[in-house]
């Protein structure tokens, strides 16, 4: 428990105030979702009818981009333990904004591997195609769900709702979106890896 959560924020039993369990439930879910998508390439790539192809370029970008978002969204929770509530806002912004940026870049992935051929469904597709889009979009989803946390917690900071005092809101919003950056970053060196 944080020193800014109270102790009336454990109500569960476990410990945990009831948003934190969640958020814990919902990323080991998240964890599980990919294990088996990820365990599946695998056993399917093995299974031959395999289509290579160069992964896209804009991958790395992406990479680049989610790594630079987690660390603003760290001085973002920085700045809220430290009470600096102009800081909080401008890190939260940025994260947003890179968030955004990320979207925009895995819609040129998609792009780029149709510009190669490499498409999701259809009789031109391929197995290897297929899980591109499919890992890389339930990713893509799972941010989107990311930014609207953040967009939750940057409301609640524009009210001054975000400070030492009240650092669930954020915490949760940085536990999320640190565990979005290290998945993506598995699949990332997954896909580099295996293909």
């Amino acid at each position: 428990m944080h020193p800014s959560e109270t102790l009336t924020d454990k109500e569960t039993g476990t410990g945990l105030h009831p948003l934190r369990l969640l958020l814990i439930l919902l990323i080991i879910s998240i964890l599980m979702m990919f294990a088996g998508l990820t365990s599946g390439y695998i056993v399917r790539r093995d299974e031959g009818n395999w289509l290579e192809f160069d992964l896209p370029t804009g991958l790395l970008f992406n990479t680049i981009v989610i790594a630079i978002s987690s660390a603003t969204m760290q001085w973002a929770w920085f700045s809220a333990r430290n009470d600096n509530l102009r800081q909080v806002k401008i890190g939260m912004l940025i994260t947003l904004a890179l968030g955004i940026l990320f979207l925009i870049g895995q819609w040129q992935v998609w792009s780029e591997l149709v510009s190669n051929r490499v498409y999701f469904g259809g009789a031109d597709s391929n197995p290897s195609g297929s899980f591109m889009y499919v890992l890389t979009g339930l990713h893509g989803f799972h941010l989107i769900t990311g930014l609207i946390f953040l967009v939750l917690v940057v409301v609640k900071s524009l009210r001054y709702q975000v400070h030492s005092r009240q650092m669930l809101a954020i915490t949760n919003g940085t536990i999320y979106w640190h565990f979005l950056g290290a998945l993506w970053l598995y699949l990332y060196l997954f896909l580099l890896l295996n293909h």
